[in-house]
């Protein structure tokens, strides 16, 4: 159930039917390449949650398309909020949606920045003190896909508007793919903070488009579903306390 299309009558039959499980989807406005949309990010979790909500009864939050990004933030098109915004605003919705009976919340962000998941997991940890229902995950696209999509990805280590996300988009937005782009892969000084980022980056892909595919696209976003269904599942079951 997309939350942006229900009434609020829907909303509430969907809640006395014992629907109590949000998942709320993180993106990013970030450079992916001279290929693929600053919205990738966005684009992927709000697609899984669709997906997933085909499967088990779920509602599904509007995407959230602003992250924290700081290996991008030279690159044009790349906009970041801080990591304080990024929890303030993760605490709130989970607030509001724990208000409406919304107790269980998976929390899954297709921008994996090390940083930005840090902040969000953070969030998590201090909701848990502060509300006593609620069961919450808060998990990267990577995490869920990492060792089944083995099997379906060529290209090791494969992170950023490489084979993984442009098969995505190939998939599900192929009119926004432009293209394809050079392998390139990042090479920032270990432990050094760098001022200019682009330098080491210049192109802005981790890993190598031309293998992408949109047949591998399908696959890794109905696998990331299928793992989300999974949490749900988990949550609501009440397990892990």
């Amino acid at each position: 159930m997309l939350l942006e299309e229900l009434t609020m009558p829907q909303v509430e039959a969907a809640l006395a039917a014992g629907c109590r499980t949000v998942y709320i989807p993180f993106g990013a406005l970030e450079e992916h390449g001279p290929h693929l949309p600053l919205s990738t990010d966005t684009i992927q979790a709000y697609q899984v949650g669709k997906r997933a909500a085909e499967l088990v009864p779920l509602f599904v939050a509007p995407p959230i398309p602003y992250g924290n990004c700081r290996s991008t933030n030279c690159h044009p098109g790349t906009v970041s909020i801080s990591t304080t915004t990024l929890r303030c605003l993760l605490k709130d919705l989970v607030r509001s949606f724990y208000r409406q009976g919304m107790h269980n919340v998976v929390v899954l962000t297709g921008h994996a920045g090390g940083a930005h998941r840090l902040a969000l997991q953070d969030a998590g940890e201090e909701l848990l003190d502060e509300l006593p229902e609620l069961r919450i995950a808060v998990v990267t696209e990577y995490e869920l896909a990492k060792d089944e999509g083995r099997g379906i990805i060529e290209t090791p280590g494969d992170a950023h508007a490489g084979e993984i996300e442009t098969s995505r988009i190939m998939h599900s937005h192929p009119h926004l793919v432009q293209g394809s782009a050079p392998e390139e892969y990042p090479t920032f000084p270990t432990g050094i903070l760098v001022r200019d980022k682009r330098r080491y980056w210049p192109g802005g892909v981790w890993g190598d488009p031309d293998k992408a595919t949109a047949d591998k696209g399908a696959r890794i976003e109905e696998l990331v579903a299928r793992k989300v269904v999974e949490l749900v599942r988990l949550l609501e079951e009440g397990r892990y306390v």
